[in-house]
């Protein structure tokens, strides 16, 4: 069982006495650390406040290192958790991770506590001993595993391990053989890569080797996990919590390997098919190879292991790097030593933003200004003297790709040189008039507020990203002093952690919230976004705060997930009445924000389920209940998963199916707490599984009321806005004047209206005369699409914004009158004179964070309708791709059936790999009925069907030349025909019977470079024009044009009997082998026919056609068939199954059931070890023609006979399955 590791804080300062840790200041920047000794497994974490006061903290974050100067957030559903803290000085508020720490350093970093006190903690953190083998590789060493024979034959591995590096790029490790055969597993510009070829001598046919990439910023000197598992040709690679299925290609099954595998790099170059790279510089921890404990070996000097400078500690390097947040704010001050002659200046930089300020100081001896910056993703170093030309020098490209990049400034008289990547060969110079002498103050990555103080100059944007290892005048800088306050100053920084994502995303992990957030999944829905997680805002500006949610944007509906703390299946034993069992759901946030969501949504629900064996959730069907779950108002519920509020009984129980019918069992939100009392006898136990909240709808946005004379109005109870206001919705109108709302006092007023076709204004009066805040726009506002209007008024100020223009905004009067005063009813729609009143639609009206019904009023108010048609007309952009826009009354939906493209708004791209061979032939219609020999008068029957245009579009991945992509062709042996010739090169060939044959190339590049490339054929009429990759590439005016009666459209392989001309010809003998998608022909989409509707389209699909994405196996083989999915989807459903379902059968069911396995594993061990003789000896016949069918999920192959561990830990865990 795990070991307590409590922390026992010993306080020396005046607060000693009350017991805890409160620190002097209370303020964000404080912390508390913990050193655990040594590295451990960290499972939970409870707290208190500081004993006998009104000190605690009432949310806080976590941080864990393994070195104390290198910092990582604890994270859930890739967002930096934040922990509900205490609500007192006494109580203890326990938290169970989702997934455990393997660290020796732990943080608590405050970030709210009692209004009424301090911060003030007393922490204890759970965990277990953790145990590993770990090897430190310098970048020359390696280990050796050589083989006990000559060959080593496989057709099934396993490969895991741990590692961490400050290193993008190093092999971590090896192996190949005589025939071809390789496997290597190495890091690539922070990227994790998994090369492996089967049985191909000819290591020039690139069509039998296989790549596939994982990760991003993994040379971030923290631990990852790596797990490799192959069977076959079916390969499994994980990365950290991403997997990456493919199949590989090759002659045989088997991996041969001669010798030995190497980890850490390649120590002896020069093998066949050996390729050069850098070895591995940094740790790994638990490299386990086919169940072999390869370290563990090394460390005890087995004779197969040969170690070569390979130590068995993991050494540390003592880096800070730091995280520049803002991209206004954030800026790093260090002092320098002035008036040296010379400069010397390095530091390294990763950021996924193009523009940036890197470095200002001001040289001394009036030198002169000296910036470097980053500007397109260049670098670029420029000084500036008003009496001279300024000197300016620029290096690299595209700096901005988040790998770590050096930069290297030194300067001695009059001569200035700028190295990046510490690539000497490359580096630039410059020369000055006046001397350089190195500056005072040296700003890097922004510059402060003050300019008269620092006279910093910012000339692009500050720099968004991190930095680490900062030299000034060839000292190095310590930034934890920077941190503790002693040296230098700083703004929005986090200091010891670099804290961009790991993904090319160029948003940086920041606690603050810097925008406004939509009120709902269904505002972003409306955005065009598509599925993620988003925080929304349920009462706009209202006390609630955003809350972070899994917004699922699908073609039906919108959905709305809340996570929680614990949504997987857990066992529970050993609870009693007296010692009931209790497990509490924080859902990271307050229950006054999730009933919000609930409030305004159509739908929601939980799952709640519950298993058990021999434990009860009644004594009798009216008594005391033994388990419960506890929901909103912590209120009891006694009724589970397919059951109805007050029966107290599952669905068995209603269906009278239940096990034992003497026994029932049980089924308002959200969830917030679940008891059970019942699983203390012999033999008892329980399961349980509460899922995460999940809402669909959002009866508010949609909200509308529709006002058809301007005598018409809506009429609500006085808005209470007497120190504040905020006020916000849409509106459509075709109308140039009205009045949204007014409410009256006996002199204060306030009110919103339209004044003129481009002009809005929020009008008040708290007493000191009317304040007007007026937005003009450019266009006009009265074109019936929606508009956004937020209105705002504080003691300070009073705003107004529209759409997107610029925000207007008047500063509140230094004396007189603040409190707004209003007597009447609020008028929606109109005014209390009935004049001026508005015509057109509002929707999603809020005050002050409450929703006014509007469509609940309508229904019974004359001259006015719930609800808005005409939906399409502001939101039908957002259908993209031949989408059409079909209104709905609450919304619109994407209609993309005669889109290429498909999604929510017609925007995923449908895309299959081809091999050789495949062919996808859609048939046309038949105008008329006709004979198989066309005559002249027979041309007459087709006059009606003459195309008078093509609209062709469709995207193309591909290595190999001569290629068929597209072909077309006519009752009258009329084509057209889309080819890749030999030399790459692209080919439009038309054959008219008029015109004959018309042939363009484009020939601007290979375009079978394994890229994506765009292809788009318009023809209307006569005109002819073609663009490659958005580029327009081709005009031509044909002189008659008579393409008519289109008979098939192929993609791939033509395989009917047609006579083609020698060149189709010659590029159908191969047909196309790699990726084609989205192909549109006018209004039919051949490619997406094929695989959403082959049995009823007229389409015919012939050879190997596999579903995949284009843009996402670009950088792997063209030929390699993956797919990419998350290892657990958003919410942590990891197994459906029902853990104790079976628990309840007879003992004799068992025992039965356990025979029966035995026998059937003892028949598989017999077929498995006939089918591997028969594998060995049929390996490597050359005869091999067709490819055998492996299971998709390889676990119980990979896992019958293999101990993965890739740690040994103490901890044990038990799952019923």
């Amino acid at each position: 069982s795990c070991v307590r590791k409590r922390s026992q804080i010993k306080i020396t300062d005046i607060f000693a006495r009350a017991g805890g840790w409160s620190p002097l200041d209370s303020n964000e920047r404080q912390w508390l650390q913990v050193d655990l000794g040594d590295r451990v497994e960290i499972v939970a974490v409870a707290t208190q406040g500081r004993y006998g006061s009104s000190d605690w903290v009432t949310s806080y974050t976590l941080m864990f290192s393994d070195t104390g100067r290198n910092w990582k957030q604890y994270r859930q559903d890739d967002t930096i958790w934040v922990f509900t803290g205490n609500s007192n000085a006494d109580s203890v508020v326990h938290h169970k991770f989702l997934h455990s720490m393997k660290a020796r350093f732990l943080r608590f970093i405050p970030l709210k506590w009692n209004v009424s006190g301090r911060i003030g903690l007393r922490v204890e953190v759970f965990g277990c001993s953790y145990k590993s083998d770990i090897a430190d590789f310098d970048g020359r060493s390696s280990l050796l595993y050589r083989f006990n024979q000559k060959l080593m034959s496989t057709f099934k591995d396993v490969v895991s391990l741990k590692f961490k590096s400050m290193q993008g790029d190093g092999v971590l490790f090896h192996g190949e053989g005589q025939r071809g055969d390789y496997v290597t597993l190495e890091l690539q510009k922070g990227k994790l890569s998994l090369h492996i070829n089967l049985g191909d001598s000819n290591l020039h046919f690139s069509n039998s080797h296989t790549s596939v990439t994982l990760g991003s910023l993994l040379d971030d000197q923290h631990w990852h996990s790596v797990l490799i598992e192959r069977f076959n040709k079916q390969v499994n690679f994980t990365v950290d919590k991403h997997t990456q299925h493919f199949r590989t290609k090759g002659d045989s099954d088997h991996l041969d390997i001669d010798y030995e595998l190497s980890f850490g790099g390649i120590p002896v170059p020069g093998k066949p098919g050996t390729f050069q790279r850098k070895n591995f510089h940094g740790c790994i921890e638990n490299l386990y190879y086919n169940g072999v404990n390869i370290i563990d070996l090394a460390k005890r000097r087995k004779p197969q292991i040969y170690t070569g400078n390979v130590t068995f500690s993991c050494s540390e390097p003592q880096v800070v790097p730091i995280t520049f947040v803002s991209t206004s704010h954030s800026y790093l001050l260090l002092p320098g030593t002035p008036q040296i002659d010379g400069l010397s200046v390095s530091f390294q930089f990763r950021t996924w933003n193009k523009d940036g300020l890197l470095l200002f100081t001001e040289l001394s001896e009036n030198s002169g200004p000296l910036l470097v910056y980053l500007h397109g993703g260049r670098l670029t170093l420029l000084i500036q003297k008003e009496t001279e030309n300024p000197v300016e020098i620029s290096e690299g490209t595209n700096l901005h790709d988040g790998l770590w990049h050096s930069v290297n400034i030194n300067a001695r008289r009059h001569r200035i040189t700028l190295t990046l990547d510490n690539n000497a060969a490359t580096a630039s110079h410059a020369t000055t008039v006046s001397r350089i002498y190195s500056g005072n103050s040296y700003y890097f990555g922004g510059c402060p507020d003050n300019f008269t103080d620092s006279q910093c100059l910012n000339p692009v944007t500050a720099f968004q990203g991190c930095m680490r290892l900062i030299f000034i005048d060839n000292q190095p800088k310590d930034l934890i002093l920077v941190q503790q306050g002693s040296l230098g100053n700083f703004s929005d920084l986090h200091i010891d952690l670099c804290g961009i994502k790991d993904s090319e995303n160029s948003n940086l992990t920041t606690l603050r919230i810097l925008a406004i957030y939509e009120q709902s999944c269904e505002g972003y829905r409306h955005q065009g976004k598509t599925s993620g997680f988003f925080y929304i805002d349920s009462d706009g500006s209202g006390p609630l705060g955003p809350l972070r949610v899994f917004c699922n944007i699908t073609e039906d509906k919108i959905w709305t997930a809340v996570q929680h703390n614990n949504t997987g299946i857990t066992r529970v034993q050993g609870a009693d009445p007296e010692k009931p069992y209790t497990m509490s759901f924080n859902y990271n946030s307050s229950a006054e924000q999730l009933e919000a969501i609930i409030n305004s949504a159509e739908y929601c629900e939980q799952e709640a389920a519950y298993h058990c064996r021999k434990s009860r959730l009644l004594n009798t069907p009216n008594g005391m209940p033994f388990a419960w779950w506890v929901g909103r108002a912590n209120e009891k519920h006694l009724y589970w998963g397919g059951s109805l509020p007050g029966i107290q009984q599952c669905a068995c129980g209603l269906e009278e199916s239940c096990l034992d019918m003497r026994y029932f069992c049980n089924y308002h939100l959200p969830v917030t707490q679940i008891v059970i009392t019942d699983t203390n006898r012999s033999n008892s136990e329980a399961a349980w599984k509460i899922g995460p909240l999940r809402c669909y709808g959002d009866r508010q946005f949609w909200n509308a009321a529709s006002f058809n004379t301007e005598a018409s109005y809506l009429h609500f109870p006085t808005f209470h806005a007497e120190v504040s206001a905020d006020i916000s919705f849409f509106f459509k109108t075709t109308a140039v004047s009205g009045v949204f709302l007014e409410n009256l006092g006996i002199k204060d007023f306030i009110r919103v209206e339209i004044n003129s076709p481009k002009e809005i204004t929020f009008s008040i009066d708290v007493g000191n005369g009317p304040t007007e805040a007026t937005v003009q726009s450019p266009t006009p506002l009265n074109d019936n699409q929606w508009h956004y209007v937020r209105a705002e008024r504080n003691l300070k100020q009073t705003s107004l914004q529209v759409d997107s223009l610029p925000k207007k905004v008047l500063e509140a009067p230094a004396e007189g009158h603040f409190r707004l005063q209003l007597n009447s009813q609020l008028f929606v729609g109109g005014t209390a004179s009935r004049q001026k009143g508005f015509l057109g639609c509002i929707r999603s009206l809020h005050l002050n964070g409450q929703k006014l019904d509007l469509e609940e009023r309508a229904k019974t108010t004359p001259g006015v309708k719930p609800g808005c048609p005409g939906h399409c007309s502001s939101y039908g952009n957002l259908c993209h791709n031949g989408g059409k826009c079909v209104e709905k009354y609450n919304g619109y939906s994407c209609d993309c059936t005669n889109s290429a493209y498909e999604g929510p708004f017609c925007k995923e791209e449908v895309s299959a790999v081809f091999e050789a061979g495949t062919s996808i032939t859609y048939i046309f219609q038949e105008p008329y009925p006709v004979t198989k020999n066309a005559s002249t008068s027979s041309s007459a029957i087709y006059a009606d069907a003459v195309m008078s245009k093509e609209n062709i579009a469709f995207s193309f991945l591909t290595a190999h030349t001569p290629s068929l992509l597209l072909y077309i062709n006519t009752y009258f042996h009329e084509y057209l025909a889309v080819i890749l010739s030999k030399n790459g090169s692209l080919q439009v060939r038309y054959k008219l019977s008029k015109d004959g044959l018309l042939i363009f190339t484009i020939d601007s590049g290979n375009f079978a470079n394994r890229e994506l490339h765009h292809v788009k054929i318009n023809r209307e009429g006569r005109e002819l024009v073609i663009q490659v990759d958005q580029v327009l590439k081709l005009k031509h005016n044909f002189s008659e044009i008579d393409f008519k009666a289109i008979k098939s459209l192929t993609l791939g392989k033509v395989t009917d009997s047609l006579s083609l001309d020698p060149e189709v010809s010659k590029a159908n003998a191969y047909g196309f082998t790699g990726c084609l998608s989205s192909v549109q022909y006018n209004h039919i989409a051949p490619l997406k026919a094929a695989l959403r509707h082959p049995s009823v389209a007229p389409v015919t699909v012939k050879g190997s056609l596999t579903e995949s994405s284009c843009a996402a196996i670009m950088e792997a083989d063209v030929n390699t068939v993956t797919t990419i999915y998350s290892s657990s989807d958003p919410f942590g459903k990891t197994d459906e199954r029902e853990p104790l379902t079976n628990a309840v059968r007879s003992d004799s069911a068992v025992i039965g059931g356990v025979i029966a396995v035995v026998i059937f594993i003892i028949f598989c061990i017999i077929a498995i070890m006939s089918r591997f003789l028969y594998q060995h000896k049929q390996a490597h016949r050359s005869s091999q023609t067709k490819e055998k069918e492996y299971p998709e999920n390889l676990e119980s192959s990979f896992k019958a006979d293999i101990d993965l561990q890739n740690t040994v830990s103490e901890c044990k865990r038990e799952y019923f399955i």
